[in-house]
């Protein structure tokens, strides 16, 4: 690991509201947060509560508007609280909230999803773990194997078996240099207190874009693996996406074993594009994964996800097979109307967009800490980015080199813009995401803001390499 930058930028603004209810939260939550990287434990300072947001903007409770650029995390495809999707939800809750019954919402947005995809027949879940947990146990029942492949740095939910090496979460609480100077261990440790060895003693990771280790974990074991699982572009590890014809080596690999490949499109599924990363990748090169996990867009801001796949894989699961998988709140009719509402929304002139606004924004940020003189690397993933500080030359290609990163440069540069309007990632290790409501007026203000915090980054580098002298 480098040697980290302790800068702190210039007298951060005090959001004296926000500190009131963080006070009042860490009294009855852990931490004071419902999602750990919302604390602020890897940039510092207070996290800001929202009250609010409209398109691209937020609010927080102090009145301080920002641009966002997180969008809840990547559902927000079309921008806060969008007027159709309002409207859509604002009747559905008027018929009811839950029924525990089937709904047509629910087969509405099954056929939404089946059409976009490659996938057959799909179920509704409610979060991108459940679904990755049901689609791991799904793989073991189809094949019956035990062994999973997961790579390192590629987060597929706080699943206990999957819980190694997984990303940007524990990344961000924990030292990385445990990893090595290469990465390559292909072993399994469970990352985080409370999951027993037992739990991950079937789950092997390997590096991520590394063919040799996929290649030659399946020539000793392949007849014991039951799925590989893989972020179908990674973002948990800051955006790292997969070399070229990667995916397709990794579909090739597990049918020549009898494996299953899941892919993990939580994250990436109908936002980058409306067939999510296999439209970009897999539709053009001929090759399908098993199952496909989906969350974030498909539910429009509401706790929604899926997974889905092949026919006959999707026959094993109850009632109909022998594979046990149930959930009360599963296809709940907010959630799915908000999902097919914000799907029916997502036309090739709303991914036109973002797209375009996505490259701008990252080549103005490149751009203005190339001219701050702070070593970087700026990584894209469809309309995904994220930017890696310190790094001297790129590409990114796994989470080792992912974590060889200052994150005290990102922490820097984080305040900087937080204190000019802007809410990025409050961690390195995550993706930078925009919205069709990002418009002018929001990426200028956003452009407008970096020149002052590549300088706050820059002074972080000058204290790590030269102790505060100049360059």
């Amino acid at each position: 690991m480098p040697e980290q930058s302790s800068v702190v930028p210039h007298a951060p603004v005090v959001p004296e509201v926000s500190a009131a209810w963080f006070e009042r939260a860490q009294r009855v939550t852990p931490g004071g947060v419902n999602s750990p990287v919302r604390a602020f434990n890897a940039v510092g300072g207070t996290p800001r509560f929202m009250a609010s947001g409209e398109g691209a903007w937020l609010t927080d409770v102090d009145g301080r508007r920002y641009v966002d650029l997180i969008c809840s995390w990547g559902p927000l495809l079309l921008g806060h609280a969008h007027p159709e999707v309002q409207a859509r939800v604002a009747e559905a809750v008027a018929r009811g909230t839950s029924y525990g019954t089937p709904t047509r919402s629910e087969v509405e947005l099954a056929e939404e999803i089946v059409a976009r995809t490659p996938i057959e027949q799909v179920r509704l879940v409610s979060s991108g773990t459940e679904a990755t947990m049901s689609a791991i146990r799904l793989a073991r029942g189809f094949t019956g194997r035990e062994v999973v492949v997961k790579f390192a740095g590629c987060y597929h939910g706080h699943v206990d078996a999957l819980l190694a090496e997984a990303g940007s979460g524990l990344a961000t609480l924990r030292d990385t240099s445990s990893l090595g100077s290469s990465g390559r261990r292909a072993t399994s440790v469970a990352g985080t207190p409370g999951v027993p060895a037992a739990s991950v003693e079937a789950t092997v990771v390997l590096p991520y874009n590394d063919r040799a280790a996929v290649e030659r974990l399946f020539a000793e074991r392949g007849s014991e693996i039951a799925c590989l699982v893989t972020e179908a572009s990674p973002g948990n590890m800051g955006v790292v996406p997969p070399e070229p014809g990667f995916n397709a080596f990794l579909a090739e690999t597990c049918a020549r074993h009898g494996a299953l490949l899941v892919s993990d499109e939580v994250m990436t599924g109908f936002r980058v594009s409306r067939q999510g990363q296999w439209g970009l990748d897999g539709a053009h090169e001929g090759w399908r994964p098993d199952l496909i996990t989906f969350g974030k867009v498909m539910g429009g801001g509401f706790p929604a996800a899926a997974f889905g796949g092949r026919a006959d894989v999707m026959a094993m699961l109850s009632p109909g097979g022998p594979v046990y998988q149930a959930g009360t709140l599963a296809g709940n009719p907010v959630a799915t109307t908000a999902g097919l509402a914000t799907l029916r929304l997502a036309t090739d002139e709303v991914y036109a967009h973002v797209d375009a606004a996505a490259a701008r924004l990252s080549a103005e940020v490149g751009a203005r800490l190339t001219r701050a003189g702070v070593p970087h690397v700026v990584q894209s993933g469809g309309n995904m980015f994220s930017v890696f500080l310190g790094v001297e030359t790129g590409p990114v290609r796994d989470f080792a080199a992912a974590s060889a990163q200052d994150t005290g440069l990102y922490r820097a540069f984080f305040h900087a813009m937080l204190d000019q309007g802007v809410y990025l990632p409050p961690s390195a290790f995550e993706a930078w995401f925009l919205s069709a409501a990002h418009d002018d007026e929001a990426l200028d203000h956003v452009i407008g803001a970096l020149p002052a915090a590549c300088d706050a980054a820059a002074a972080a580098y000058d204290e790590v390499t030269t102790g505060g002298g100049q360059r």
